[in-house]
């Protein structure tokens, strides 16, 4: 037999993998790719936001799209997040795939009626008949210099609200894949995209993003540990892998798990890592009172109370207003703070405060 021929044979036999199709990209070139490969794959794909076009985004995540597939695909849109959403809404329910993206997270105020009013309960209002799927991109958290209202973290005023997905990536494989995963959705998805890290590069699988990836509303367990669970979200969960080392250059083993979904919780994998450690961490940019964290350690607290050995700890941000630019790295959790959190839900001396946060 020609050695040619038996290699090809063999190349295409029966259960032999198929070559996946891996690069090294920065998350915000992650977003870009997926959004191109979601225009590419479905026609009913459309994209709307201010400078979105011509201009690429602020950030360029878009860049390239709108002279690829048309300025009918790719809308450039008024300062106007209120009728750019409600505009969305109205695209959904002619059967189109509508993602918007919001400039800054602080700008997303405006559009905050059409999501919470609108949105989120046309799916349920109407027994599921009228499907909603939108996907809304809002790259939030501090960390850029930037001026007021472009350093907001709002997760939580959607995850508060029923009939919204709310998800948050920390790194280029989960930029493509969850973003693939949430236009393909039929309810809405808050995609929460961490703007400080949109140059973070990582190696990215580009195939079966819909069918053998992670699910969409599972967490992710970063690193195994037994000593504490530290649960982080978007930027920080960098932050909390220089943790993770720092910590066991100290001999004490965290658990990193990155919640990828704020709404619905994961609460069963944060659970089963709680009874393996006994202590928990939760950190996020935005502000304690009433943020995530205050959720997570309310329900851990519920499901795993024989089980826990010490009350658990939030790092957050602080109940302020977010703070000019120059004071940001004060305001905004790092590793000092984080490590400090982990002395004390283990009980350990020299923690920076007695007080949480």
């Amino acid at each position: 037999m020609d050695t040619t021929t038996a290699h090809a044979e063999t190349a295409t036999a029966p259960g032999t993998p198929e070559p996946k199709s891996t690069q090294t990209l920065t998350l915000s070139k992650s977003i870009n790719t997926a959004l191109k490969h979601a225009l590419r794959d479905d026609e009913k794909v459309i994209l709307l936001g201010e400078d979105i076009g011509k201009l690429g985004g602020v950030f360029r995540v878009t860049e390239g799209l709108q002279a690829e597939f048309g300025a009918d695909r790719v809308m450039d849109m008024p300062l106007a997040e209120s009728g750019i959403v409600g505009m969305a809404v109205g695209l959904a329910q002619r059967g189109y795939r509508p993602v918007v993206e919001i400039q800054f997270d602080g700008f997303i105020y405006p559009a905050y009626n059409q999501i919470v009013a609108q949105v989120a309960k046309l799916r349920y209002r109407s027994r599921g008949l009228v499907k909603v799927p939108i996907t809304i991109r809002v790259p939030f958290g501090g960390g850029i210099g930037s001026v007021e209202h472009h350093s907001e973290s709002p997760e939580a005023y959607f995850a508060h609200t029923a009939g919204l997905r709310v998800v948050s990536c920390s790194n280029s494989q989960d930029a493509y894949t969850m973003l693939r995963q949430a236009i393909a959705s039929d309810d809405p998805v808050m995609f929460f995209e961490p703007k400080r890290r949109y140059w973070a590069k990582g190696e990215v699988e580009l195939d079966g993003a819909l069918d053998e990836a992670f699910p969409l509303n599972r967490a992710r367990v970063v690193s195994e540990g037994t000593d504490v669970t530290m649960v982080a979200y978007g930027p920080l969960v960098t932050t909390a892998k220089d943790a993770v080392l720092a910590a066991a250059d100290e001999g004490v083993s965290i658990e990193l798990i990155d919640l990828r979904s704020l709404s619905p919780i994961d609460y069963e994998t944060i659970e089963a890592s709680v009874r393996k450690t006994g202590h928990l961490v939760i950190t996020h940019e935005a502000a304690q009172t009433l943020g995530i964290g205050s959720e997570i350690v309310a329900s851990i607290t519920e499901r795993c109370f024989n089980w826990l050995e010490a009350a658990p700890a939030r790092v957050t941000g602080f109940d302020t207003p977010y703070p000019p630019a120059a004071l940001e790295e004060h305001f905004l959790p790092n590793l000092d703070r984080l490590l400090d959190a982990v002395d004390r839900v283990l009980g350990r001396p020299n923690s920076l405060s007695d007080g949480e946060g």
